[in-house]
């Protein structure tokens, strides 16, 4: 433990588990007051809110559907008034399933693209003017590599994921003389939830394709959420990092 965001407060989307999960509890051993999000999963996220207090911190969570305005400003408010202003985001919420490109529909692609693009707008544009007025704010988006490489079954998901990382680069230019930096991840093959949406044959190609050779974890992600939301990395905003076991490299 350290105390590297001792009197901050942190927002966590997606915190009931996978990645988010582990970016939460990250952040509340170095020291911040955790907010998380979830979609549906009540008991998960009540339990990180328990491990968070018990680690001395204070904790809630929140359900939103980050495609909702509405539910977004709840969420946002709601973390204001138990924790105080949001001087840290981690936007972890995300969807993702397979699709071959001939049973692709509008409604599946508007869904994707409205969950994982337009509410990382929503999320991101909720917080920034406050941190902005406080000339202080540390913002992490998570993408993926899909957004980074040709994904035949993903066209939807690639696609999505891609306007993050635009959106991170966008921002960073624009947020960067008022104190706000924001960054972004693109994960490889993690062990989530997400990642078991693929068949056991493909999941054995990810790994044998890996030049570290295994599956990443959920912890392992937190610790570069953590890296880019702290001041060991001072001199970056609109970057993207690609944590994937070497698969895949940028540029």
């Amino acid at each position: 433990m350290s105390d590297a965001f001792a009197n901050r407060v942190a927002l966590v989307t997606g915190g009931s588990r996978g990645i988010g999960r582990a970016t939460a509890l990250r952040l509340a051993r170095d020291g911040a007051d955790v907010a998380i999000s979830y979609a549906s999963r009540s008991a998960d996220a009540e339990q990180v809110v328990t491990e968070i207090r018990a680690l001395g911190r204070r904790a809630i969570c929140v359900p939103c559907n980050v495609a909702r305005p509405d539910e977004v400003d709840r969420l946002v408010a709601q973390t204001r008034s138990a924790l105080g202003p949001i001087d840290l985001l981690a936007h972890c919420g995300a969807i993702s399933n397979l699709c071959d490109h001939s049973a692709l529909s509008y409604r599946l692609w508007l869904e994707t693209i409205d969950v994982n693009l337009n509410g990382t707008y929503l999320v991101v544009f909720a917080v920034k003017d406050e941190m902005i007025a406080r000339r202080f704010g540390r913002i992490v988006l998570v993408s993926s590599v899909a957004a980074l490489r040709p994904r035949k079954m993903q066209i939807h998901y690639a696609a999505s994921k891609a306007g993050v990382i635009a959106l991170a680069r966008c921002c960073g230019e624009a947020f960067a003389p008022h104190g706000v930096r924001i960054n972004c991840v693109a994960p490889g093959l993690i062990e989530t939830e997400m990642a078991r949406v693929l068949p056991d044959e493909a999941r054995t190609r990810l790994v044998a394709e890996t030049p570290i050779g295994r599956i990443g974890q959920p912890e392992e992600m937190a610790s570069v959420i953590r890296f880019l939301l702290s001041e060991e990395s001072s001199f970056m905003t609109g970057e993207t990092l690609c944590a994937s076991g070497g698969r895949i490299t940028l540029p």
